[in-house]
C-alpha cells in the first residue's frame, strides 16, 4: 500500500519549459528570453530580483493556468483570449507537469535544479491588468516560487522534472 508520503514523493509526469523572461525593474515590461542563467547566490541572472537571498529567486506558473485564468476572466459569453504569460510577471511557464505537486521538492529543469519554496499568490496589480476578477482568476493558479539549489543555464524546451532522490 502506498502512503501519502511515497505519494507525494513519487511524480512519473514530466514538464517542458514554454517560455521564460526576466523582470529588468519594477513596473518594467518583462524580457522574453530563450533561455536564462540561473545562480545559486544571485538566483537569474539579469532578473530585478538577482542578488536578493530568499525563496522567491524563481517564479514559475502552469501553461495549463493560463487558459483557466483567461476563461475565469473573460466576459459572460465572450470566447476567452489568450493570457501573454509577461502580463503575470512570472519567470518561467511549464507544461505537462502539475506544479503544485512539486511542493518542498527539488525539480530539475536543464542543467540547473531549483527547490520549490511555496505558492506564488497574485497581488492587486491582477485586477488591473487582467480586468474585474483578475486577482480571484489568479488564487491557487499564481503558480510557484522557487530558489535555485544548482546553477546552470535552462532553456525552451528543456524537460521539467522531480530531481532524483
Amino acid at each position: 500500500m502506498l502512503t501519502l508520503d511515497k505519494l507525494r514523493n513519487t511524480l512519473p509526469q514530466t514538464g517542458r519549459l514554454e517560455w521564460l523572461a526576466t523582470r529588468p525593474a519594477r513596473g518594467e515590461s518583462m524580457v522574453v528570453a530563450d533561455q536564462l542563467v540561473l545562480d545559486t547566490t544571485q538566483g537569474i541572472i539579469g532578473d530585478r530580483y538577482a542578488g536578493r537571498s530568499g525563496e522567491r529567486q524563481v517564479t514559475l506558473i502552469q501553461a495549463e493556468h493560463l487558459v483557466v485564468v483567461a476563461n475565469l476572466t473573460a466576459p459572460n459569453g465572450t470566447p476567452p483570449g489568450p493570457i501573454d504569460p509577461a502580463s503575470l510577471r512570472r519567470n518561467l511557464v511549464v507544461a505537462g507537469i502539475n506544479l503544485l505537486a512539486l511542493d518542498k521538492q527539488i525539480v530539475r529543469i536543464g542543467a540547473a535544479q531549483l527547490e520549490v519554496t511555496g505558492r506564488c499568490h497574485p497581488c492587486s496589480r491582477m485586477e488591473r491588468v487582467l480586468g474585474p476578477g483578475g486577482y480571484n482568476a489568479m488564487r491557487g493558479h499564481g503558480g510557484i516560487t522557487a530558489r535555485v539549489v544548482t546553477g546552470g543555464t535552462i532553456k525552451i524546451g528543456d524537460t521539467v522534472a522531480l530531481a532524483a532522490s
